[in-house]
């Protein structure tokens, strides 16, 4: 909390100009009853005997439209100055959550899921500025205008005080009340809207498998549940929140008619004038009206606060993957990579996923995976450009353990394919320079030539073709060859291709390898592969069975010596492809 709470230094000026305008407007709300007090009872007197009653009025009355428009202007100044505070601080707060979240390695983004980090930048955030915007008015407009009118009150007629009190007791067990019922709801209301992100997600994103599988009613269905929780707990909330004006408005009625009713006992006995229990009925309403922004900072500030502490932990979550406090200065790798005795356990499993993985991928050579589902393929390489850190053992390029350099030169070095091509809204030209900010026209066309993507020449506007978010306007085949061609733009010593032929057909795939093998000459290259026939010339397969290493060569090596690879191999290739 107090990391968000800091965030007002961004915008001390605005606060301290509200603050000074609030000042005001309350200084001159509370002068204003004692004006009229002073008009009432001193006309009496003049009208009692004393010449130039319009002269009189006229003056006082040039004296209280002052008054009030000095009053709408400092509330006008309030209203814009803490309206900008609000601003100020929540563009600043978006900016900050979301640097931290891009920071964020796949740890921290597996503490929180997506459709919550959504939430906490747009919603929590939003809640934040309303909450500054009305605040900064309600929690210090409302003790100055209480406070001062209860004494301006008590001045007046003390008498009269035990209506006061009465009804501040009855607005104070009111608002108790209303709190006691509606604040566990507040609580789970910012979860419920996570949930109903979470589900609006899923629909969005699987929305072909779910009419592939003719499921859009279960879906409906769900969504609606989600939705009806929401509508439900906010329903309540509000429900609760307007039951509070009614009663704020009889107790406030209630308390003008007993000050009439007393204070009109009061001026027959002489013990007060009829100025002065004017005055007091408009301080009682200060009062009354007090509690009421009071209540409504009660009924508010619970949203927000949970909003704050929920924005503060994304704020306050420090990265798992960060450089060293000295990095190591490196002018250019040239892309040995040696896994020493490397083993990973994920934060919260019990289990190492890979145990004790040694070997050397050359530059000029190619590295690849293989093995069963769940065997740690991707995992493993996930470890080289620091995704997650190694739990034992280290990882090195050309001898430097990767985590004494910098994450930007590790990761200028690495030209890296995932396994889902995804591709971002713009144009063909802008992805491909999203490793490579100046590369040129001859360049992209290069790489795109070795990914065998020709058919951005066959577009309209051939690499300023506009591509739409997530690649939908191409297939799958083609967003898959544009993320090979974008890295392969970077001509980075290390390039990764995590299972990154999949969605290619043998033919595609067989020409690519061959172009990459050209491309790629100098470079060092560690493939995923599911099909055989995708590395069966790479100098060196790892066979990984259950996170370990189970065989280690070239293929024919392999099929002489370990028998998992002989069965994925078999299973995939005719007999005379194996030899």
């Amino acid at each position: 909390m107090l990391k968000v709470l800091s965030y007002l230094k961004y915008a001390a000026g605005y606060v301290a100009l509200s603050l000074t305008f609030l000042v005001i407007q309350a200084l001159t709300e509370l002068w204003l009853p004692t004006m009229m007090e002073s008009i009432v009872d001193t006309g009496i007197v003049k009208m009692n005997g004393a010449d130039g009653q319009m002269q009189f009025i006229i003056t006082e009355g040039i004296k209280m439209l002052g008054i009030a428009l000095l009053c709408v202007v400092a509330a006008v100044g309030v209203n814009f100055f803490s309206t900008k505070t609000s601003a100020v601080i929540s563009r600043r707060m978006r900016h900050d959550v979301f640097e931290r979240v891009a920071h964020f390695s796949n740890t921290e983004f597996d503490k929180f899921s997506t459709a919550s980090l959504i939430t906490r930048t747009t919603n929590d955030v939003q809640q934040i500025q309303f909450i500054l915007s009305g605040g900064i008015r309600l929690v210090f407009f409302a003790p100055i205008m209480g406070t001062g009118s209860i004494i301006l009150a008590l001045s007046k007629s003390k008498d009269m005080s035990w209506i006061l009190l009465i009804a501040v007791l009855v607005l104070l067990g009111v608002i108790s009340v209303g709190l006691a019922i509606a604040m566990p709801k507040i609580k789970i209301l910012q979860t419920l809207i996570d949930k109903l992100n979470l589900v609006s997600r899923e629909n969005l994103s699987g929305l072909m498998v779910i009419r592939a599988f003719g499921n859009e009613k279960h879906e409906e269905e769900r969504f609606e549940q989600s939705n009806k929780e929401l509508r439900l707990t906010n329903r309540f909330i509000q429900r609760t929140i307007s039951v509070l004006q009614p009663v704020m408005t009889i107790i406030m009625n209630f308390s003008s008619i007993a000050i009439v009713w007393f204070g009109s006992n009061a001026i027959i006995e002489r013990n007060l004038e009829l100025g002065q229990m004017m005055s007091y009925i408009q301080y009682a309403m200060h009062v009354i009206m007090s509690f009421l922004f009071i209540a409504m900072i009660f009924i508010n500030i619970p949203r927000a606060l949970v909003s704050i502490r929920r924005v503060g932990e994304i704020l306050e979550t420090q990265t798992s993957i960060t450089d060293p406090e000295k990095p190591k200065e490196v002018d250019r790798f040239k892309g040995t990579v040696e896994f020493k005795n490397v083993s990973f356990k994920y934060s919260n499993a019990d289990d190492c996923v890979l145990s004790d993985i040694s070997f050397v991928a050359k530059p000029g050579q190619t590295t690849a995976f293989i093995g069963s589902t769940g065997s740690g393929k991707s995992t493993l390489i996930n470890l080289i450009p620091r995704f997650y850190d190694v739990t034992a053992g280290k990882i090195t390029i050309d001898g430097t353990d990767i985590r004494s350099v910098s994450l930007s030169t590790l990761r200028d070095a690495i030209g890296y394919v995932p396994q889902k091509g995804l591709l971002f809204s713009g144009t063909v030209e802008s992805n491909m320079k999203i490793g490579r900010p100046d590369a040129d026209s001859e360049l992209i066309g290069k790489a795109l030539t070795t990914a065998q993507a020709r058919f951005v020449a066959d577009m309209p506007e051939g690499i300023h073709s506009e591509i739409s978010q997530g690649g939908t306007n191409v297939s799958g085949g083609q967003r898959q060859r544009l993320a090979i061609a974008r890295a392969l733009v970077k001509q980075s010593p290390i390039y990764i291709f995590d299972d990154s032929f999949s969605a290619l057909d043998l033919k595609t795939d067989a020409a690519l390898r061959k172009a990459l093998k050209t491309y790629t000459a100098d470079a060092t290259v560690l493939i995923v592969a599911q099909r055989v026939s995708t590395i069966l010339n790479a100098e060196q397969i790892i066979v990984l069975n259950e996170g370990r290493i189970v065989g280690k060569g070239t293929h024919k090596e392999l099929m002489k010596n370990c028998e998992e690879y002989r069965e994925i191999a078999e299973s995939q290739l005719a007999k005379e492809e194996l030899e």
